[in-house]
């Protein structure tokens, strides 16, 4: 038996297929546009991720046994909005990102208004760009013509998940879960359904929203006219970092991860209670067993890490591939005092700053691209310190499990347990978010009983020790906090 998991991330798609013993026996990759119509601004083509879905899925597919396979998940990227016609399924403009910073007038906005606590209380989140809610009020007060579609019913809206089951069943269902819905700004976080009072808020007609379906179960079927020919049940979902959670086995109390993606997310399991910080962290939903307990995390969201390590190489061209960053950062012994904010889109956990922007400080005549390459990944290190030293309880952390594609750098890895002073645990398989989605859907139909069943699955590959020495460290640190200090409000002026 094995499940089809379809991990639609920021940058690609792809498509694994894990048998019933965790592994992963058959993958698909396919990357997809970025478009930057103005500086701040991102956006993605909603048919571009729906042929990289098709491509990465038949490529993993032309690898398996197809009558092996039980059902689907879904993980993706969580706060990118979509509009899409529920007759045609064809989209009447590009996906905004979660990376996107056009609305932070918005939210200035309904901050001066004193909206921004009773915004708080019922979301677990803040008024910041980066959730949904206030893309859509900048679709209704940009692009009116468009946003009468919604209102009238013609146009869904949805986050790339119920897009893409949208376009699997053929139009049939327009379905979300949780942990999707609880980013959008428009869910009520405690009552664990969507808020008449945020929809009325941010301007969003409550019909035009995706129905609201358990973390797995049999939550849809798959058409085989529009999707490879395969009738399957899509019996998993979760936005990327609960699914990452899920799929690190993460399901006590205080269990905690962080995923090193196109940005870093460290997620910690606070059970059915739901907690709040003072802190810059997010309240959020983790997922929804199908008899409707609701599970809560902390999040502390980092907007770039992974995507610092891909300007270096598409924006700079100063490495060839993510790959060669370790190799490169090693042949120094350290950064020679160059540090690297990189606020590119604004920062995120704990600070909350969307007009902040990348700093490079500390540059001389000495300055060599091995420099900027290693002050780069010590960034991404400093960046994740800098929300676990937020997290309640972060004293008594024990170790901290790593995944995601830059989970796979050694160096970077080292960076970080001698940041937190506690090893840093890898996992045999790194693509924990794609995996969190084939468990889900695996429990869904039956391919695994428990969660107990799936602790087995987890595997460790290497444990990083943090250096006895913590002077240098700190110090670093706090140099790096300097740094931040400079990059903030830097659009602004």
């Amino acid at each position: 038996m094995s499940i089809l998991s379809i991990d639609a991330g920021t940058t690609g798609v792809t498509a694994v297929v894990v048998s019933e013993t965790g592994d992963i026996v058959a993958r698909g990759y396919q990357e997809f546009g970025q478009h930057f119509p103005r500086p701040g601004w991102v956006e993605h083509a909603p048919e571009e991720i729906w042929q990289a879905t098709l491509e990465a899925s038949r490529d993993a597919l032309a690898r398996t046994d197809r009558s092996e396979l039980r059902g689907i998940g879904i993980t993706n990227q969580r706060e990118t909005v979509l509009l899409w016609d529920r007759e045609t399924l064809g989209s009447p403009r590009r996906a905004i990102v979660w990376q996107d910073r056009r609305t932070a007038d918005i939210c200035t906005r309904l901050r001066d208004e004193g909206h921004e606590a009773r915004v708080s209380e019922l979301t677990g989140l803040r008024l910041d760009p980066y959730f949904s809610g206030t893309k859509l009020m900048w679709l209704a007060e940009h692009e009116p013509h468009t946003w009468a579609l919604v209102e009238s019913g013609r146009y869904a809206v949805g986050t790339v998940d119920s897009y893409l089951i949208a376009r699997m069943t053929r139009g049939l269902e327009h379905v979300t879960d949780v942990s999707n819905a609880c980013r959008t700004l428009l869910f009520d976080l405690e009552q664990g359904d969507w808020s008449e009072e945020l929809c009325s808020l941010f301007g969003v007609p409550r019909d035009a929203l995706p129905e609201l379906v358990p973390n797995w179960g049999e939550l849809a079927v798959t058409d085989p006219r529009s999707f490879l020919d395969l009738e399957l049940p899509i019996a998993g979902i979760a936005g990327d970092q609960q699914s990452a959670l899920f799929g690190q086995t993460c399901f006590e109390v205080g269990d905690s991860k962080c995923t090193f993606g196109t940005g870093s997310f460290i997620l910690t399991n606070t059970g059915t209670s739901l907690e709040r910080s003072e802190a810059g962290l997010l309240s959020t939903a983790a997922w929804r067993s199908p008899a409707g307990e609701l599970t809560y995390a902390l999040e502390g969201a980092i907007f770039v890490t992974g995507a610092a390590v891909q300007w270096l190489r598409d924006g700079l061209q100063i490495v060839g591939s993510a790959a060669e960053t370790e190799a490169i950062a090693a042949t120094v012994s350290s950064s020679e005092g160059v540090v690297f904010v990189p606020a590119l889109t604004g920062l995120g956990a704990p600070h909350w700053d969307p007009h902040a922007r990348g700093t490079i400080l500390g540059l001389t005549r000495g300055t060599t691209r091995a420099h900027v390459v290693r002050a780069t990944l010590e960034a991404i290190a400093f960046e994740v310190r800098d929300v676990l030293e937020t997290m309640p309880g972060s004293g008594e952390t024990t170790a901290l499990r790593v995944d995601g594609g830059a989970a796979a750098n050694d160096l970077l890895c080292q960076l970080q347990a001698d940041q937190i002073g506690v090893p840093v645990e890898r996992p045999r398989l790194v693509e924990t978010t794609a995996l969190g989605a084939a468990f889900l859907a695996g429990l869904g139909t039956g391919v695994w009983d428990s969660t107990d069943d799936l602790r087995q699955t987890w595997q460790l590959d290497r444990s990083f020790d943090p250096a006895a020495e913590r002077g240098e460290a700190d110090a670093a640190y706090a140099r790096w906090l300097h740094a931040v200090e400079r990059s903030k409000g830097w659009a602004e002026l």
